[in-house]
């Protein structure tokens, strides 16, 4: 528990010092100024800001075969949007799934963990159960662990967030999802199973884990931006990409990562070579691809 708690911890931090790293550090470019061949810097300002149309122009065939652009490669807005509703409904599989999992873990917690008290549960059936805790007894004001209810489930209520987020959804249909899935489909549907809902969890869930879930939003967009990299590093940056969006992370594996794929192609592409070789009384090809 504590190792799972300094992880959550550091990853929070990690993600605040990224970002004050990079709004403290205002962009710089270099220009080449007219007349005599000189090279100087300035710091850009937002009226000297021009549309690049060039990246539009190559987001334009995919929009034309019905192909929604990813969100990490639009401007940033809390209200744009670009839907990728098969990715969120596979996301949403993967958490339901991860509810069940996450349900046996905490089963093999000692009770002063939980507050579950295994000899009663054991009496009553599970539906018998739920029905009881939702519909006779109703929300409490619970007990538990304060790592539980004010460090695992904002981090919990930010993790939903951010699989609709990175599904091109904006931040208050986010915060929605984020809602429905903590609420409906945990405090009110598994967890239920084990204890009534938790008056803290309804709301802590949700809007810290959503306050928490932008900033992991921002962070990953400055990820993606650069390569998934952070301070440099492509192992600090794939690490913390999946600690603040591991849904998206972990089905990406399987099913593919829009954001990591349309970085490529934009900022790298794909090369390709073919050339004669002869040597040693033979002749043949060297086929070269770069990606």
């Amino acid at each position: 528990m504590r190792f799972i708690t300094k992880s959550i911890l550091t990853a929070l931090f990690i993600s605040v010092s990224a970002i004050c790293h990079a709004s403290e550090r205002p962009g710089r470019m270099t220009v080449l100024e007219s007349g005599p061949a000189t090279i100087g810097t300035y710091a850009p300002r937002l009226e000297d800001a021009t549309p690049d149309t060039s990246f539009m122009a190559s987001l334009r065939p995919m929009m034309s075969k019905g192909i929604a652009p990813s969100i990490y490669e639009l401007p940033y807005s809390m209200r744009g949007h670009s839907y990728h509703w098969k990715r969120l409904w596979t996301n949403t599989a993967v958490l339901c799934g991860a509810y069940v999992g996450t349900l046996l873990v905490l089963e093999c917690l000692p009770e002063d963990a939980t507050s579950w008290n295994r000899a009663s549960l054991q009496q009553t059936p599970p539906l018998k159960r739920w029905f009881k805790n939702v519909f006779k007894r109703g929300p409490e004001w619970d007990h538990d662990n304060p790592i539980f209810n004010y460090v695992l489930h904002p981090y919990a209520g930010a993790a939903y967030f951010m699989a609709a987020r990175s599904c091109g959804f904006n931040f208050y249909q986010s915060l929605l999802y984020s809602a429905c899935i903590s609420t409906i489909g945990w405090e009110f549907g598994i967890e239920a199973c084990m204890e009534r809902p938790s008056i803290q969890d309804i709301f802590v869930t949700p809007l810290v884990g959503s306050a928490i879930g932008e900033l992991f939003y921002k962070l990953k967009r400055n990820i993606v931006a650069h390569d998934y990299r952070l301070f440099g590093s492509p192992v600090i940056g794939n690490i913390v990409a999946f600690l603040i969006d591991p849904v998206n992370e972990v089905v990406g594996l399987f099913a593919g990562n829009p954001a990591r794929k349309l970085h490529m192609a934009r900022n790298r592409g794909v090369t390709s070579s073919l050339m004669p070789t002869a040597g040693n009384g033979s002749f043949g090809f060297a086929f070269t691809c770069t990606f």
